[in-house]
């Protein structure tokens, strides 16, 4: 088989021993584990971030485009994600040494700034990332105005924003830019330990996105045992989501580390906060509940490289009464999710259904996601393609 018609993964390994290097040269070039690479190019963990795609390529002395294959382009720099994080770089690189009280420039008023991010918040639930992507420059201004301005009013408002901006660029694969944000959002609300529990939740996201599986565990489980009581029952069901939520992203590194006894405890931890909060609820913007818990069992899974595991679960989700209820952009990654998992054991129909099925709910999502363009191109060379399959593969120009 041609080289370019390989999984990604594949490739890795194939320049690799080109380039007559171990497993364990790569893993220091790019300064990561020799075990991630290894599940790398075996494609029991997914190279789905152009920046991390660029490393590797880098490392190996070969153009992006050649890992990504000659069926799956590079973008071109106007679509790609760091020509459309430019104005978000520039909002964060802005320092104003205005005296506090004292506002550089005009404030928005706190009625309206909290309007503006609750909209910023379900604009990235419902997986709009380009149009969040256009508001957040502006927001960002706005808010670190209004908090110089009015800080004791208004500093929860703005370790939201920087959060919502961390979130949505760890998804766009721009983990530089989302941990700058995150460490904002940590240094605003230092003084009050929820909030800088909130903040640490987008911290450890971009942590563990940015190579740090390790100190994105350290942060989460520290942010957590910060906000753990000794009575449950008697905290309040905000607290308990956040709590929930970074024990959550502790499991998430977890499984990023390779360690299935850490996933187990610190979900089963998660799962029994998540019993006292119940579904349905949205606390701090976390979404957290007995279904993020599920949730986030299918995603370690699929990164332990449990293929069987992560489908089981993934199929008994989508039978819930609550599935069609969950935010479109959970829905979305946990069909990606699922994808992946799919295509670890071959099945490249249920992968192909998969994105289809989460490219229909959010198409932001999946358009953005080089694993998606990775799957969708197994599934489209595994055999006759579904409508759905091939018009995914011509969209993401998979032909």
């Amino acid at each position: 088989m041609n080289v370019a018609e390989l999984p990604i993964g594949r490739r890795v390994a194939h320049w690799r021993v080109r380039r007559r290097m171990t497993q364990q040269i790569l893993a220091d070039r790019l300064g990561r584990s020799k075990s991630w690479v290894d599940k790398v190019e075996r494609g029991v963990r997914a190279l789905d971030r152009l920046s991390v795609i660029r490393e590797v390529a880098e490392a190996l002395r070969v153009e992006p485009a050649v890992l990504l294959g000659r069926s799956l382009p590079l973008p071109t720099e106007g679509d790609t994600a760091e020509s459309q994080a430019d104005a978000i770089r520039a909002a964060l690189a802005r320092y104003d040494f205005t005296q506090r009280g004292h506002s550089p420039g005009p404030v928005t008023p706190v009625a309206e700034l909290s309007r503006r991010v609750g909209h910023a918040w379900l604009t990235y639930q419902h997986a709009h990332h380009p149009q969040l992507l256009r508001i957040l420059p502006g927001l960002l201004g706005d808010a670190q105005r209004t908090h110089t301005a009015q800080p004791t009013h208004t500093v929860d408002l703005l370790v939201q924003v920087y959060r919502v901006t961390s979130s949505v660029l760890v998804k766009l694969g721009q983990a530089d830019i989302a941990w700058l944000a995150a460490d904002r959002a940590v240094a605003v609300a230092a003084d009050d330990p929820l909030l800088a529990a909130v903040a640490a939740i987008p911290l450890a996201q971009s942590l563990r996105a940015f190579r740090g599986d390790r100190m994105a565990m350290a942060v989460a489980l520290a942010a957590a045992h910060s906000i753990t009581t000794p009575n449950p029952d008697e905290t309040p069901p905000g607290e308990l989501s956040v709590l929930g939520t970074l024990l959550l992203e502790a499991a998430l590194a977890a499984a990023s580390r390779g360690d299935p006894c850490g996933v187990h405890e610190l979900t089963d931890q998660a799962a029994e906060v998540a019993e006292l909060v119940g579904d349905g609820h949205d606390h701090h913007w976390t979404c957290f509940g007995p279904a993020a818990v599920e949730l986030a069992r299918v995603a370690a899974a699929v990164d332990l490289g449990d293929a069987a595991d992560a489908i089981t679960r993934h199929e008994k989700i989508t039978r819930w009464d609550q599935w069609p209820r969950l935010p479109a952009e959970r829905r979305a990654t946990h069909l990606i999710d699922a994808a992946q998992a799919y295509l670890q054991v071959g099945d490249l129909a249920a992968a192909g259904r998969s994105l289809v099925d989460a490219d229909r709910i959010a198409p932001a999502e999946t358009r953005s996601r080089p694993a998606v363009r990775t799957v969708i191109a197994a599934a489209a060379r595994g055999g006759p393609a579904t409508a759905g399959v091939a018009r995914l593969a011509s969209i993401l120009g998979v032909t």
